[in-house]
């Protein structure tokens, strides 16, 4: 814990697909406990300026860029121009996602979606990590958001989805054994059913969902944002290549 009481000050971080929902969650708890947050958006620049007035209003320090997940390129960039206005990198959390489905073998499925589907939450997620690591300072945390369906699938039509996320989630394992040496851990959290924009507590699939928790309800966004402040703060530092469902009992 430092001086100020806030277990982040002095670190800087970047949270990918940060201006909404999980994202913007985790940027919140991350700039509330101290750090210099940036942040990725593809499109909603509206949400980006206003979590960044929201976070500077309560005396923090946040950075919106926009960024293309689906674009090496452009992912590249985005952890550069991080660490170049921040002068550090000590904290990255993998949260741009996106979410495809369909049954195997339909006709008219969008291949170009399923396709785009892995360029984002596979191959974005992998070159984020890449370009951050020798920027990053040792003792660093990378945490990666994934999906409890990873390991359990609720419904028919998310293979597509969920192997995505059960990529990253072995990339998680064998990252944290390439960086232990360096006392960088790599982590994923697995959210169940979480109330956002694009899967709410009141939609037409939540009575499903809430029946698959222990807890027989759907989750915040601020659950995982706590989640992920404890995996990348100073009391998680033995923690590595493990994976964290909050899901309120879903997978139990």
């Amino acid at each position: 814990m430092s001086k100020t009481g806030k277990p982040l000050a002095g670190k800087a971080a970047l949270v990918t697909g940060g201006s909404r929902g999980i994202g913007a969650a985790i940027v919140r708890r991350l700039a509330q406990d101290g750090a210099a947050v940036a942040f990725s958006y593809a499109a909603s620049a509206d949400r980006a300026e206003s979590l960044v007035k929201e976070i500077e209003a309560a005396g923090g320090k946040a950075l919106a860029l926009k960024a293309d997940q689906a674009v090496p390129s452009e992912v590249v960039s985005l952890v550069r121009k991080v660490h170049e206005v921040f002068g550090r990198l000590d904290i990255l959390v993998n949260s741009a996602g996106v979410f495809v489905t369909g049954l195997v073998g339909d006709e008219n499925a969008d291949l170009a979606a399923f396709d785009r589907q892995i360029d984002i939450n596979v191959k974005g997620v992998v070159s984020a990590v890449r370009t951050a690591v020798p920027l990053m300072q040792d003792g660093g945390r990378i945490v990666s958001i994934g999906t409890t369906g990873a390991v359990h699938i609720p419904f028919a039509g998310a293979a597509d989805y969920v192997a995505s996320k059960a990529a990253v989630a072995a990339y998680t394992r064998g990252w944290a054994r390439d960086l232990g040496a360096r006392g960088i851990t790599v982590n994923v959290i697995q959210p169940g059913a979480i109330n956002t924009d694009m899967n709410p507590e009141d939609g037409p699939f939540a009575e499903t969902l809430k029946n698959l928790a222990a807890l027989g309800r759907y989750g915040q966004p601020v659950d995982i944002a706590a989640a992920v402040a404890f995996l990348v703060g100073p009391e998680a530092g033995y923690i590595t290549g493990a994976t964290l469902n909050v899901d309120g009992g879903q997978s139990a």
